[in-house]
């Protein structure tokens, strides 16, 4: 009842005040990156967007997380577009993503922060170019733009100077990408932890607290979308450990966390859940592990990272049919 009290207080003062609006709509921007419209859920994971970048010896993550969000906010607003779009978040948390990832693979110069403040920008006009591309078969760009921009910011820095990577993948030939090497690995007694690093790598991190954090977040607003993060990590987990994938990669949730955005968005986001959502969401996030190996090799030769791009090529193909079991008010 006190939860309901100060949420409506809060949703007045944000339709009331300009400056608590702003606040609001940058705060479910955050929320979005798991599909969720809460600014409580937004403050958590920004919340655990800047303890992740403290652990990982990388504080600037959060800087930027924050400022990439809250630029692309005020690009939105600017540009008088859609405002129940807008005020939900929606083209906020590509951004939001852009934040973690540049300082992720990046040097902190100023060229970094130019970058930032570019990509941030971009994906709000990918958002809508995206949008109105693929409103015919009723899905979403859901984390494309984010993928889109960052992809292009990553290949560039190959070909500028200026732009130095810290830790993007050595490129390499697919045949010597291959190891099957077994690692000593006790997958049951590792799969509770490396479940919740499945649910951090969301984010870039690989942190069981992290990963906690981003559970409540979740759990806040939505107990379907908590319990769907953890079914789509655990599955993930499960079947890159019987594939015998790299066990280092499964380990750290790498195997995992586009699985969890699967799981999320097919089982409580475009569908309500029920048995039926919930087989067709199983299948979902196994063929997600499958295009997960497909561009870790793909990519692997020109040197940048897969991002959340298997979890939206695997997403699209499955909203596409999905028709008959998605309501009409989540197409």
């Amino acid at each position: 009842m006190l939860c309901t009290t100060m949420s409506k207080r809060w949703n007045d003062l944000a339709e009331h005040h300009i400056v608590i609006q702003f606040i609001d709509v940058t705060l479910r921007g955050c929320g979005q990156v798991m599909f969720q419209n809460n600014p409580l859920t937004g403050l958590l994971f920004f919340i655990a967007i800047f303890l992740g970048g403290y652990f990982e010896n990388l504080p600037v993550i959060g800087f930027a997380s924050l400022f990439a969000t809250v630029l692309a906010t005020l690009t939105a607003y600017v540009s008088k577009i859609d405002t129940s779009s807008l005020r939900a978040g929606l083209y906020g948390y590509n951004a939001c993503l852009v934040g973690v990832a540049l300082p992720t693979f990046l040097e902190n110069t100023p060229m970094l922060w130019f970058s930032i403040a570019l990509a941030s920008i971009v994906s709000v006009i990918a958002t809508i170019s995206l949008a109105n591309f693929l409103k015919n078969w009723k899905v979403a760009a859901l984390t494309a733009p984010f993928v889109l921009v960052t992809w292009t910011i990553l290949l560039a820095s190959y070909a500028f100077f200026s732009i130095k990577g810290i830790a993007l993948p050595k490129p390499l030939l697919p045949n010597q990408y291959v190891d099957n090497s077994a690692q000593s690995i006790d997958y049951i007694q590792q799969l509770t932890p490396d479940m919740f690093r499945g649910i951090s790598e969301v984010f870039l991190f690989s942190n069981i607290i992290i990963g906690i954090i981003f559970l409540i977040g979740l759990a806040v607003n939505s107990i379907w979308s908590a319990i769907f993060a953890v079914i789509g990590s655990l599955l993930a987990y499960a079947t890159a450990s019987l594939l015998q994938a790299n066990s280092i990669y499964v380990h750290t949730g790498l195997y995992s966390f586009s699985a969890v955005l699967t799981a999320i968005a097919l089982g409580s986001t475009f569908n309500k859940p029920t048995l039926r959502v919930a087989l067709y969401t199983v299948i979902g996030v196994i063929f997600t592990v499958f295009v997960q190996g497909a561009l870790d090799v793909a990519l692997v030769p020109i040197g940048i990272p897969t991002l959340t791009m298997p979890f939206v090529l695997a997403t699209w193909l499955f909203l596409v049919p999905n028709q008959d079991l998605m309501p009409d008010e989540r197409q």
